[in-house]
């Protein structure tokens, strides 16, 4: 990646420059990608993204240049920053969570914009339907927000005695209410109270754990959220702090020393978008090319985790396990 690359990368705001300018009066096509996460955040999804366009040929600092906008959690901040690539302009815009879709087809009718969203596509408003998207955006249709209902199941397994389990979603988002109905309808079928809590921002999530506490939830489900992407580690050290188990949307947070997460499996979602952006610049209309959902599930766990919070994990959720973090 060149410098001018990594450099917008770490500031996520850079405005239009000269690189900018060269790259377009030479013929090279600009990508814009934007993101509600951090530049660190976003790593497991633009990893694979940049293989896959090197394998359809296009190679950041030869053929392609990349525009980065990150809004590090800060979901206001969107649609200022789609205007700015747009204003660019790009020759295809990334957009890669609901928020950011629904920003740059505010922003943009005609310019190709390529997504992965965790809510349901269509009914968001961004294609017509699935595999005829008719207009300008196509992209993945991710598993995010449909699992909270499963994370929840996981974590009653490995509580040695669930009682109250508390459910934490971040700042709103048009999938926030649909979650809360899932988990709260799953936690009936499980025979389980739930405290449901929200965040919108650090000092939201303090106060939300110390809820939790009061309260002696046993267990703790996030919801799908990106801003909590943003603050992993917060969040991480919080759930240890408190002793509290917890079960996480993606493995970075596992990683990180979070006990379990349940997801799609990041990778397939960058190399999707890298695949369809690498068609585009070849010339392919988005509208032909139908919108993918995730195949891959991914179940991490972090048993260094479960020995400092005393908790056992059965031996029928390690057997499913991709990840075992020892």
């Amino acid at each position: 990646m060149r410098r001018r690359d990594v450099l917008a990368l770490l500031s996520g705001t850079a405005a239009a420059s000269t690189p900018i300018v060269a790259a377009a009066q030479l013929g090279v096509p600009i990508i814009g990608y934007l993101s509600n996460r951090s530049p660190d955040a976003e790593t497991p999804l633009r990893a694979p993204f940049l293989e896959a366009l090197e394998n359809a040929g296009f190679v950041v600092g030869r053929n392609v240049t990349i525009e980065y906008r990150f809004a590090a959690g800060q979901i206001d901040r969107v649609p200022s920053l789609a205007a700015e690539l747009v204003g660019i302009p790009v020759a295809v815009l990334v957009a890669t969570g609901l928020g950011e879709a629904v920003a740059a087809k505010k922003t943009t009718v005609t310019i190709p914009i390529v997504f992965g969203s965790g809510t349901d596509p269509v009914q968001a408003g961004l294609v017509v339907s699935l595999s005829r998207p008719a207009g300008n955006a196509t992209g993945m249709y991710v598993f995010v927000t449909g699992l909270i209902a499963k994370r929840l199941e996981l974590l009653r397994e490995v509580l040695p005695q669930p009682g109250l389990i508390a459910a934490l979603f971040g700042p709103t988002l048009t999938s926030n209410q649909q979650q809360i109905s899932d988990v709260e309808t799953a936690a009936r079928a499980l025979g389980h109270p739930i405290l449901v809590l929200q965040a919108r921002n650090d000092d939201e999530v303090e106060t939300a754990f110390a809820m939790m506490a009061k309260r002696e939830a046993s267990g703790l489900v996030y919801g799908a959220s990106t801003y909590f992407q943003v603050i992993a580690d917060k969040l991480v050290a919080l759930a240890a702090r408190y002793r509290i188990p917890a079960v996480y949307e993606w493995p970075e947070f596992v990683a990180a020393g979070g006990l379990i997460s349940y997801s799609t499996h990041r990778r397939e979602i960058g190399q999707r978008i890298g695949d369809y952006v690498g068609r585009i610049l070849k010339g392919t209309s988005p509208a032909d090319l139908p919108v993918v959902q995730s195949s891959r599930f991914q179940l991490a766990i972090n048993l260094k985790t479960a020995k400092a919070l005393g908790v056992t994990v059965p031996q029928s959720i390690l057997a499913r396990a991709d990840e075992v973090i020892e």
